[in-house]
């Protein structure tokens, strides 16, 4: 395994399991950007506060957790892809409403952008509505 694929793995498994940045932040530069086309991210510019959103998703949805079904390296872009399904069940406190016991099973990818070793960019596709729907916060 590549040195850009081991590092992408290890910040994925540390950002989809909730470490937030202090974890995270040794894969990425400190400036690191963060751009979705998803409406529960909007005003998520950084790596660092996608790291921590996915930190807090953890205390309304505390049995979260990922199936990655991809991960990718692509040489000449500098780049990691990873393809995944976020299941999660609504049971703890700290959504937009009281818990619903309602599951979700997302489908998402990242696409993360090194410069160097580590991470420089990155990219969630990711449909928030369905999974809104899904956990009966929509």
């Amino acid at each position: 395994m590549s040195k850009k694929l081991e590092t992408a793995k290890q910040f994925y498994e540390a950002c989809e399991n909730g470490k937030g940045w202090e974890v995270c932040k040794q894969y990425c530069h400190p400036d690191a950007t963060f751009s979705a086309q998803a409406g529960a991210l909007d005003g998520i510019s950084t790596v660092e506060g996608y790291t921590e959103w996915m930190k807090n998703l953890l205390t309304p949805i505390p049995d979260g957790h990922y199936e990655l079904l991809f991960l990718a390296e692509d040489e000449d872009r500098n780049s990691v892809a990873a393809c995944a399904v976020f299941h999660g069940t609504q049971t703890g406190p700290g959504g937009p409403v009281p818990p619903t016991g309602k599951t979700a099973a997302a489908d998402y990818a990242y696409l993360m952008v090194f410069d160097g070793d580590l991470i420089k960019n990155m990219t969630k596709i990711w449909n928030d509505m369905i999974t809104l729907q899904q956990i009966g916060w929509a």
